[in-house]
């Protein structure tokens, strides 16, 4: 069985709160695309988790972890990410956490290459986390970048280093008048994390054909959501990688197999991080409680995030393209405050009422339609089943299940592990 989970949405729609649920039915649950410029939110009984590149399912004993060859990895990030989680007790060893030998390191000067541009770029930004994710990809698909594979020879690593760090100075003093990068430096840095990681590292495309083939459980967690998508995103304001579920075994490096289920995840509301047009955004008061009543701040960056009603229009898209099955709607106890509930039901394109998604061009254009649902006014977090949910709530479910057209089988009530509801 492969299962993709992935967002519906702009992201933060709380994927790792799900995988995290549904990883202890697995056995390996696998990354398959982007770095650290986004946070998996995860709660248990182990305490409150943030996990921007290692795969939720390291919170769940007995399950095997990959980060595939999709992925971009910041090495100093990850040491990071490693340390905090052994010093909750949390195991990270190369039995339960394995590194493809194709992934991608995100070298330092990525991410002062994409600081740099977001400096220049100025009131134009694409609101880029800086995190180095951009010009990283980029260097892939030039063919200049470096793999985890290579960690395992420094000398040979080093004979071809040389002439990229030349190529990437061109550019660091060029065009931006900043110090060029050591050679010396980039050494050190290849030497300190082959002693940390390169036993972690391998052919992970192999080890999963393998796991496929005897009939193990794999689930792909994605990274963002569909909206932030390099090709179906609202580009150019969106990620430099593919999230969609096709991609997963691509990203993962089992391009051989297909995905049996794709489980979309969608908050009960609309959040978005960074730049870029968002047709359901409140603003002011209003934005700012919903805000406050969801914690809504970038697991990655901090960054508040733009809030806003639940747009019927996006999400249908979002489950289109992704290709779901079924969906897991999270959040649902933050809407408990209001007595109304705004709902993005429509654009209005130059004047005309649409029920499609546009080209991204055209969303600047667009204006939102927007209809109130009545609210439950109480605490829902205890509910465990439908039927202890408020009839107005219940409402609110179905209303969107028949909007975006697809079965809604999980509801999260809450951030624990088992504050949800099934079915």
């Amino acid at each position: 069985m492969l299962t993709a989970i992935v967002g519906v949405n702009w992201g933060d729609e709380g994927k790792g709160r799900m995988v995290d649920l549904f990883s202890r039915d697995f056995d390996i649950v696998v990354r398959y695309q982007g770095g650290n410029n986004a946070g998996h939110t995860v709660i248990n009984h182990l305490g409150k988790f943030i996990l921007n590149l290692l795969p939720s399912g390291i919170l769940s004993e007995n399950v095997i972890n990959v980060m595939g060859c999709g992925m971009v990895i910041d090495l100093k990030h990850l040491e990071g990410e490693v340390k905090r989680l052994r010093g909750a007790g949390v195991k990270v060893s190369p039995d339960n956490l394995k590194i493809s030998d194709k992934a991608v390191i995100c070298m330092p000067y990525h991410v002062q290459l994409d600081v740099l541009e977001e400096e220049r770029l100025a009131d134009k930004k694409f609101g880029s986390t800086k995190r180095g994710i951009a010009p990283v990809y980029g260097d892939k698909y030039l063919k200049k970048a470096f793999r985890m594979g290579e960690l395992k020879d420094i000398n040979q690593l080093m004979a071809r280093a040389q002439g990229i760090i030349e190529w990437k100075n061109l550019t660091l003093k060029g065009v931006y008048g900043a110090p060029p990068v050591s050679l010396k430096e980039i050494e050190e840095y290849f030497k300190k994390y082959s002693a940390l990681f390169k036993d972690y590292v391998t052919d992970t495309s192999a080890f999963l054909d393998e796991a496929a083939r005897s009939g193990k459980k794999i689930m792909f967690e994605a990274q963002l959501g569909a909206l932030r998508d390099i090709d179906f995103g609202i580009y150019p304001y969106t990620s430099s990688s593919s999230t969609i579920a096709a991609y997963a075994p691509i990203g993962a490096g089992i391009p051989n197999r297909k995905l049996d289920k794709c489980i979309g995840i969608m908050k009960a509301y609309s959040t978005c991080v960074g730049e870029g047009p968002f047709m359901a955004e409140m603003f002011g008061e209003d934005a700012e409680r919903l805000r406050q009543a969801g914690g809504e701040y970038g697991a990655a960056t901090g960054r508040p995030r733009r809030v806003g009603g639940f747009d019927v229009v996006a999400s249908r898209y979002g489950c289109r393209v992704q290709g779901a099955d079924e969906v897991a709607l999270t959040k649902l106890d933050v809407l408990s405050y209001l007595d109304e509930i705004p709902v993005c039901v429509n654009y209005e394109l130059d004047g005309k009422i649409i029920d499609y998604f546009p080209f991204s061009a055209d969303l600047d254009r667009c204006k939102p339609v927007v209809k109130y649902f009545k609210g439950w006014g109480k605490n829902i977090s205890g509910c465990r089943a439908r039927s202890e949910l408020p009839k107005e709530a219940n409402d609110y479910v179905d209303m969107i299940e028949e909007a975006v057209g697809c079965k809604i089988t999980y509801i999260s009530v809450g951030p624990e592990r088992n504050q949800y509801i099934k079915g």
